[in-house]
């Protein structure tokens, strides 16, 4: 990814589900503007998820996101809606796609509906196809089916002729109007003070590029016009001596808390790239409350170490590696450990007594919100590996008390 390029995880998430040939992949083909998934009178012709980033107006960069068919039959049929399902947990608005003249909702389309109010997802309705709905008016007029409150707008629309198309997109922007702005430290930090990001450079280091999380620091820093010094951690001691006053302050890899800890006076605030994330991602407190829960748990536990994204593993990977180690060393314990990567999340989390993720950079807030929620309500801790370090380091309290609970 390049510097300029927006992170899916930063972009807004756009489902389209429906039932097999409700026209949802022509809908979104009109939108995107592009042929982005492939089309046929034949029931069922989208067997897999399909993900577009792009920029939509009103909203920006979002990713679009096409479903096979709820109503999909037989066993692949069944995977299929899985999947569908599964793309509910990083939605951030849907599209209930429903052929106009087909009558009122049905029991599949209800069930979606029920599952966007449960899961407090915006939606808008859009009705397909209203050039070819009955009565020939071009309209889907009085066949419109008798969509349940509550819900957004309902929207005729025709991919053939780009009816609603535009008022769909306008819709869609309605949907997070009202959406809170999200801060990584912008109401910590003061304009024309200065922060020390650390930033290691090692095998696991991507070449020519920083990772998403510093990233996104460096610009809020930049944005609320702070200055921002980016240094190693074998320079930090030099970089903070040639500094006039000590900085507001220093925000380091979580893999080298270990070390910075003990460079960084201990008056000057210090807390890790990891654990602004769990608070940008919403999920700061219980994560705080999880990595507490690590020195109770018996020997013979068994953790889940989840990441987000898929990579490949290198000697000293941090969630296959370094965690394990100081796991051991911290409780003196041996645990058994299981591994998930990508999307890859359990559904079932109840044989677990601790879910250990990563700071969640590749996946948007509701993602994380959903896995956050998953594990808790299944009775099980839920940390993430910054938060955890920093507690196995003896350092949890000094690297959130600049930031409030």
């Amino acid at each position: 990814m390049s510097l300029n390029e927006t992170a899916s995880a930063e972009r807004i998430h756009i489902g389209f589900f429906g039932k097999r040939n409700a026209g949802k992949s022509s809908l979104v083909n009109a939108v995107t503007n592009q042929e982005m998934s492939v089309v046929s009178p034949v029931k069922g012709t989208t067997t897999d998820t399909v993900r577009k980033a792009m920029e939509l107006l009103p909203l920006g960069p979002v990713v679009i996101i096409d479903t096979p068919g709820i109503d999909d039959e037989g066993l692949l049929g069944e995977k299929r809606v899985a999947a569908a399902n599964r793309v509910l947990h990083s939605c951030d608005i849907a599209v209930l796609c429903v052929e106009c003249g087909a009558g009122a909702l049905d029991d599949y389309e209800q069930q979606l509906t029920a599952l966007f109010e449960k899961r407090g997802i915006p939606y808008v309705t859009a009705l397909t196809k209203c050039d070819t709905a009955p009565q020939g008016s071009g309209t889907c007029g009085a066949v419109a089916p008798k969509v349940p409150d509550p819900c957004g707008a309902v929207v005729v629309t025709s991919a053939a002729t780009g009816a609603g198309i535009e008022e769909l997109k306008e819709a869609l922007g309605a949907c997070l109007k009202d959406r809170p702005e999200r801060t990584i430290l912008a109401d910590i930090v003061k304009p024309g003070e200065a922060v020390v990001l650390v930033v290691p450079i090692d095998a696991s280091a991507p070449k020519g590029r920083l990772i998403l999380p510093q990233q996104l620091v460096l610009r809020e820093l930049l944005d609320i016009g702070a200055m921002a010094l980016v240094t190693k951690e074998t320079e930090l001691e030099q970089t903070l001596a040639l500094m006039k006053e000590p900085p507001a302050l220093v925000v380091t890899d979580s893999q080298v808390f270990h070390f910075v800890k003990n460079v960084v006076p201990d008056e000057v605030p210090l807390t890790s790239f990891s654990i602004l994330m769990a608070r940008y991602k919403g999920f700061l407190e219980p994560a705080v409350e999880g990595a507490l829960l690590i020195d109770q748990l018996p020997d013979g536990a068994k953790i889940l170490i989840a990441e987000g994204c898929t990579h490949h593993r290198q000697c000293e990977d941090i969630g296959t590696v370094k965690l394990p180690k100081l796991l051991k060393k911290f409780t003196g314990k041996e645990f058994r450990l299981e591994w998930s990567s990508g999307r890859s999340y359990p559904e079932d989390l109840d044989t677990f007594d601790l879910v250990l993720h990563c700071g969640g950079c590749m996946l948007n807030e509701r993602e994380m919100q959903y896995r956050m929620r998953a594990a808790l309500d299944a009775g099980v801790p839920f940390t993430n590996y910054g938060i955890a370090i920093a507690h196995m380091n003896g350092i949890l309290r000094r690297s959130v008390a600049m930031l409030p609970l």
